[in-house]
């Protein structure tokens, strides 16, 4: 928690024991009287990238201030609540911090972000993909720094696509996929685990079907409005029930995340599949590893998002992480400075190659380096122009576990009645009438 005056020394004292405090002691008491202030940028775990850009930023502030990182959690719930706990405190040592999207509502609403200035939140979404964006605001104003924006892609295997008859270079829909699967018998890889990923997949079903997840006064839990039970909930629940009633989900649908699904692409029974870019490195390092034969990624194919209705275009998810600046800390002109530096099209193009996370900043897409490692990058920037964020709220979380506990296991989906389950449990939830 913040701590200052005689507490700083008690925190530098114990800086000699215990290296895991050492980038907060340094935030807490400014850098030192007599050094450049430290800004401490808390991050989630990822391949050392977020790192080696925090010492860029460092030297391209040339001596005015250091850029010094803190890991968070692996899981993003896990990240929220070690966030939201030291800021409940005022914790004056967050000058930055890697925020997953849905939570971002959440730490406005509670007054955990610096204001975006003008001029900063000109720059930051200039040439931002509009997902990007979007996931960045709350209330019509910027609230975040787009970072890296992710999306999820219409994977399948070249062989059984053309096998099937289907024409991947047009759009396809989730009846012909999953009509293709099973008559090829082969396996449509979804995410139906009770876990954010079957979140992630219903928000883009009913997205993709014209709806919204929460359509109206979200930002007062006793009046939200939830669009579930009309058309588009109605048919994104049909989707649902078809996979796991076609059981081209394979058998463990209901406890399959992206991991999973990604290793089930990878073998015999591959057909389609629903899943993020890191589906490409993996293949690739697994041929460099010898645990996988190069005809593997041979055969793979990327497209769009599968449609919900013919003829009207997918809204696929949309992830990532956001950089927003901690409202207490004491150098929030160089924090938003540092974030600028860090969201660059060369830092964000650089990362996208390193760590495999999709760039937020259009130019990005255009560095030869990035072309070069993710041969589907056209692919991915289109998608994350059609994507759209989960239900933003600042009670996603009320939200998003209620959805879980209604739409699990998939094979239990009704659509004439599952977004009625819904919406009742997240309307008592948020008016405090049930517990999760």
């Amino acid at each position: 928690m913040s701590e200052t005056g005689s507490s700083c020394l008690i925190r530098t004292t114990a800086l000699a024991v215990s290296l895991v405090l050492a980038a907060s002691v340094l935030a807490a008491c400014g850098g030192g009287a007599s050094g450049p202030p430290t800004l401490t940028w808390y991050i989630n775990p990822d391949s050392g990238g977020q790192v080696e850009i925090a010492r860029r930023c460092t030297a391209a502030a040339q001596g005015r201030y250091q850029v010094s990182t803190t890991l968070l959690p692996r899981e993003s719930s896990e990240q929220r609540q070690q966030l939201v706990r030291r800021l409940a405190a005022h914790d004056s040592s967050i000058d930055l911090m890697s925020l997953d999207p849905p939570y971002i509502p959440e730490f406005a609403e509670a007054g955990f972000l610096a204001p975006v200035p003008a001029d900063v939140a000109t720059r930051v979404t200039e040439g931002v993909v509009e997902s990007a964006v979007a996931g960045s605001t709350w209330k019509h104003q910027l609230v975040a720094v787009p970072f890296w924006a992710n999306t999820q892609l219409l994977w399948f295997r070249k062989s059984v696509a053309k096998a099937a008859g289907l024409d991947m270079t047009k759009p396809v829909t989730w009846r012909q996929l999953i009509d293709a699967a099973k008559a090829q018998h082969k396996l449509l890889g979804v995410q139906g685990i009770r876990a954010e990923a079957l979140t992630v997949w219903i928000n883009a079903l009913v997205e993709s079907a014209g709806g919204h997840i929460i359509t109206g006064r979200a930002e007062d839990p006793k009046h939200v409005q939830l669009g579930l039970t009309g058309e588009p909930g109605r048919l994104a629940a049909d989707v649902i029930r078809n996979v796991a009633r076609a059981g081209v989900g394979g058998p463990a649908l209901s406890t399959a995340g992206e991991d999973a699904n990604v290793i089930g692409f990878e073998g015999g029974n591959a057909g389609f599949m629903l899943n993020w870019p890191f589906v490409w490195p993996r293949a690739l390092s697994g041929v460099k590893a010898g645990t996988l034969k190069q005809s593997v990624p041979d055969d793979y194919g990327w497209t769009l998002y599968p449609q919900v209705i013919a003829g009207k275009d997918s809204r696929p998810p949309y992830g990532g992480i956001n950089i927003g600046i901690g409202a207490f800390g004491a150098h929030t002109d160089f924090a938003f400075e540092a974030a600028e530096c860090a969201t660059s099209a060369k830092n964000e193009a650089y990362y996208f190659v390193s760590n495999g996370n999709p760039a937020a900043r259009v130019a990005a897409y255009d560095d030869p380096a990035v072309v070069k490692a993710f041969p589907m990058a056209p692919v991915i920037r289109a998608s994350l122009e059609k994507a759209a964020p989960r239900p933003q709220t600042a009670y996603y979380s009320e939200v998003s576990s209620s959805l879980q506990r209604t739409y699990h296991p998939p094979g239990s989906v009704q659509p004439g009645r599952t977004g009625q389950r819904a919406t009742d449990l997240i309307t008592a939830v948020l008016r405090k009438e049930k517990l999760l």
